[in-house]
Parts: structure tokens; sequence; C-alpha cells
């Protein structure tokens, strides 16, 4: 029995390219990188994710160096930043922030080990002469990146090294001072020649910078703010206790010691006084909620046994027959709690209390010296950036006068490390612009990182981050499926005894491993990470890899517009527009 052959099946050995799908599509996808929050956060508009990303690849020396072009003092602010950042980050509302203060810091500690360099300014000399009065932060700033930017500078400073607060007033165990000289050494190694001993006023006269093209003045705020009470005269100054510890004197305080004040500088000298054999309370008039000083800095002061007494206020101090100091303190009483501010308070009812002390240190704020102030009345012209940075004309100095700029702590509504870096890089920002004739305004908005007063020098120069948008990404505009919940893993620090035992740092370096798993929790929000996510979900395949140069495409012949790319894009690092016609 035979049987017939049946229908042969029908084959083609050709390919679909010929069907064009993108005619079918009304929107387009694209890739768009945007803004992530915690740059946004960040007063010196570092690029934060960007680095995250590298660190968690392991590729620690650019990362350092990303974070670098916006800030000379980043090893500094790794130490002693209160990280904003953190705050804003997206990944709090996952589980628990970035470790990006202890990144920063591990990559400073790194390139330091590494005895890497930052890369030489490619800027030719512009024959300008800039003066910068003042080596602290904001000064240092201003005078790196005017020197990078071909400007001569000559950098002045009262005191005998560079640093200001930095080198004075923070205490080694939050700021030791080898990384402090070896980020300073950077900083000012390009163009940059520092004056030592030249006190504005003083030993620096107006009539010696007359010849410069432009001046910035960020001497800082060092005079103590006068309580006004009784017996003033026989309280310390607690900034003048952390001077005199960064010198090297270790005064030896016993006993009960009173500390006045509620920011970091009265936690800073409590600690001290803890660490050279005293048992310190820092009393303050308002509720410790209210305290200025940072949360973690009130942490680590309460564990090493600082005691903190809100609600009472010094109405007067008196020396006895043997010695120590009756200290009078008037109890306080809430009366408004405005929403988002400090409460107010006014005196109880009732006689003060009395205690008996060693000494009194004096941490309430502190000014600008009056013979400064008084130089610098000016007529307060605002710059267009106008954040960190006021224009001054100093009273009947000079007939053809240089631009003179105020900047750091003399302007500053929020006086931090970061803040006075934000000013200095402002400055250099201003002054660069100024002296080759060309217009702020346009190029600070074009430079802008979000909307919080943060600029880029790398968006104002035309670098790979002025193709960014200036759109924060959202905790909600984030595919977090595609996210494992991982713990914050506790920074290594030093044991409590051993601690309070002398003034070396207490916090203890973190390994590479460490770093990059710290690293790695980032989201990258808002930044491609080639996760291809996009190229897995395309139903067209019309997502191109190019894997050696790491890039992405797009090939329009073929994509509908469905926008699925866009939707599953975990970053946000995408949109879908409307196509053109």
């Amino acid at each position: 029995m035979t049987t017939s052959p049946g229908p042969e099946m029908v084959r083609s050995s050709g390919t679909m390219l010929v069907n064009k799908t993108g005619s079918w599509r009304f929107l387009r996808p694209r890739y768009q990188d945007k803004t992530a929050p915690c740059a946004e956060a960040c007063p010196a508009g570092a690029d934060i994710a960007r680095a995250q990303l590298l660190a968690g690849r392991g590729d620690f020396e650019q990362a350092w160096l990303r974070l670098r072009e916006e800030n000379p003092l980043t090893g500094v602010c790794g130490c002693v930043c209160f990280h904003p950042c953190e705050a804003a980050c997206n990944r709090g509302e996952y589980d628990e922030p970035v470790a990006i203060n202890a990144i920063e810091r591990f990559l400073a500690d790194r390139a330091r080990r590494a005895d890497a360099l930052s890369p030489v300014a490619d800027s030719a000399p512009s024959g300008k002469r800039v003066a910068v009065v003042g080596a602290g932060p904001a000064g240092i700033t201003a005078a790196h990146f005017l020197g990078r930017g071909g400007h001569e500078v000559d950098l002045y400073d009262a005191r005998e090294e560079p640093g200001g607060l930095l080198r004075y007033a923070i205490p080694g165990y939050r700021l030791p001072l080898s990384l402090l000289r070896w980020e300073l050494a950077l900083a000012l190694g390009e163009g940059v020649a520092f004056h030592p001993g030249r006190r504005l006023g003083e030993t620096l006269r107006w009539e010696d910078l007359a010849g410069y093209d432009a001046v910035f003045v960020a001497v800082g705020a060092w005079q103590p703010r006068p309580l006004r009470v009784s017996g003033e005269a026989e309280m310390d100054d607690g900034l003048a206790l952390l001077e005199a510890l960064r010198r090297g004197d270790t005064p030896r305080v016993e006993g009960p010691v009173a500390v006045l004040g509620g920011g970091n500088t009265a936690l800073d000298v409590a600690r001290a006084l803890v660490r050279l054999g005293a048992a310190p309370t820092v009393y303050y008039r308002r509720r410790v909620e209210d305290m200025p000083a940072w949360e973690g800095e009130l942490r680590e002061a309460r564990e090493e046994g600082v005691r903190l007494q809100p609600l009472l206020a010094p109405v007067g101090v008196e020396k006895l027959a043997d010695g120590t100091l009756k200290l009078s303190l008037q109890a306080m009483q809430v009366t408004v709690t405005p929403e988002g501010e400090r409460a107010r308070v006014v005196p109880a009812a009732g006689a003060p209390l009395e205690v008996r002390v060693s000494a009194v240190y004096a941490a309430t704020g502190t000014a600008p010296d009056p013979a400064v102030a008084g130089l610098l009345r000016g007529d307060g012209a605002l710059q267009p950036a106008g954040l960190h940075l006021r224009r001054v004309v100093p009273e009947g100095v000079w007939a053809e006068r240089p631009p003179v700029f105020l900047g750091g702590d003399l302007v500053a509504q929020r006086r931090t490390v970061v803040n006075a870096v934000a000013s200095g890089k402002e400055a250099a920002f201003v002054i660069g612009a100024l002296l080759e004739g060309q217009e702020v305004g346009d190029r600070w908005r074009q430079a802008s990182v979000g909307n919080q007063g943060g600029f880029s020098l790398n968006r104002a120069a035309g670098g790979d981050r002025s193709g960014r948008q200036q759109h924060v990404v959202g905790y909600d505009e984030l595919a977090t499926t595609y996210f494992a919940y991982a713990a914050r893993s506790p920074e290594p620090r030093m044991t409590l005894e051993e601690r309070v035992e002398g003034f070396d740092e207490i916090r203890l370096r973190m390994s590479e491993s460490m770093a990059a798993r710290a690293a790695e929790r980032c989201f990258h929000c808002g930044l491609c990470d080639q996760c291809d996510n996009c190229f897995l979900f395309c139903p067209d395949m019309s997502v191109l890899r190019d894997l050696r140069e790491g890039e992405r495409d797009i090939n329009y012949d073929y994509c509908k517009g469905c926008g699925v790319c866009v939707v599953e894009c975990p970053r946000n690092a995408m949109v879908l527009e409307e196509e053109p016609r």
C-alpha cells in the first residue's frame, strides 16, 4: 500500500528586516540621564551617583577624581561633613541611605595610600592675578579652582599654616592632621602661593591688594559672641581650647566642667574635655531636639560620657575662694514650637540653679572680627549666584579698585565646611567669568544642579554632566522591584574605651570590599548603569549595545514606541516623548 505525500511545508529563508515597524510609532523613547537627589542636596554639587557607580565597580581612583572635580576637600568632607546627601538619598525610603560620607572618606584615604595625584590643569596662563584672603575651606577651594583656571593666586592667612578652622578648630578624633595636610598640599599645588602671618587690617593692608585683578575675602568667623552675663571674664573660650589642642597643647582639666552652647563646637569642646580628664556637662537654653549640633555628634558625645542639660541658660559666673566657679543657670520654658523651627523659650519662674565647676567654657557661636567687619561695610551688591557670595566696595581704600567678594562664614547662613567649599567654588566661577569678560547669569543657570543652589563646574565647562536633565529623580519614579533589600553596614570605629584615651581618629578604615559593597547599594538615580533591562525587555530587539564602549542606542527603524524600555528602566534614565513631526 502506498501513501500519497502530504503538502510541503512552506519556509522562508529571508528576514523580517524589510518590515520597518518604526513607522507605526507616535512616541519615541530615548536615553536621558537626570539629576540624582543626593547631588542636588550637596552644596558643592558633587556627582555622587556617578562616583558611587564607579566605586561599586572597584574603580576607586576614578570615583575619587569624580568627586574631586567639584570639591578639592573630599577627604575632609568625608570626615566632617553633615552629609545632607544622605538625608536626600532615595535609598532611605527603601531601607537605609547609602553610606555616602564613609565612602567619600574611604576614596580619599585610598588615594593618599596610592599616592594619587589630581590631573594637571590644561588652562593656559591668563596673566591675571587674584588675591584670596583667608585659607579656610572657602579660601582653599577658591584658590584651587582659580589656579587651575590659569590665574596667578596669592593666598593670605593670619596663621602659620593653611586650613583655617579645619587646621585649628576641629579635633583630631574627627579630622586627622595627616589627611588634612595631604589634601591641602594637593589643593594648593597649582599656581597658588601661600603667605602665612598676614592678617587683614594689620599685616595685610588694603593697599597691598590694590594691584590685583580681583580679591576674594573669606577670613571666617573666629570672634566669640559675648554672653553679656555677670562674671563673663571668668569663662574660657571653647574655640581657643580647641586651637590649643590642635597646636599640641594638652592641659590637664579635672572635675566637673560646664560647656555653654548647643552646636558642634560645644560638643567638640566637651568631647575634648573628656579626653583631658574632666567630666563635662553641656548646658543649652533650648531643648535637646533644638540643638544645632548634628545627630551623630550628639550620639557620640553621649556615648563618651558627656551630659546634656537642656532648658538652662547662664545668668552669671562667680569665682570662689578655693578657685572653683559658681555657675548660675536660669531654667527656661517653651512657649511656642513653630513647625520646622527651634522652640522659643522664656525664663521660667523660680530662683536660678547654682552648680560648682572647675571651669566654664563658652561655645555659643562666633562672629567675624569687628575690625574686618568694619573694613567690609561696602554696598552689599549681590551676584546673580548670590547664595554663598557677596560683592562689596570697601570704603575709601583705592581709586582704581579691583572687585572684592566676600564668601565663606562671612556671608553663609549655614556655617559648615561643605557650604564654605561651595562658596569658594562659586567665587572661583564668578571671578573667573569676570576676568574672562563673560556674563555670569546664563552660565550659572546652565551649571546648576537641581534647585537648591549647588552648581557644577563640569556642567559649566560643557563636560559630560552638561547633558543631564535638571529634573531630580524622586523615589516614586524608580522601578524598585529590581532592587534587593540590603542593610547598611555599620561603620568600623574604635571601642569606646579606646576613643576617650586620646585624640586619635575614632573612625577606622574601610576595606576595599566593604567600600565596594556599600557603594553597590546606590540606586544610581537617573543614570544609566548598563543594567540591560531595556535590551532584555524590548519586543522589537531595537536596542543596540556596544559592549566595548558600554553605550546603548535605539534603532528607530524598528522601535514601535511601546515604552516598555522606559517603564522597566530601574533608574529612570530614559524618557518617552511624542514623536517629532
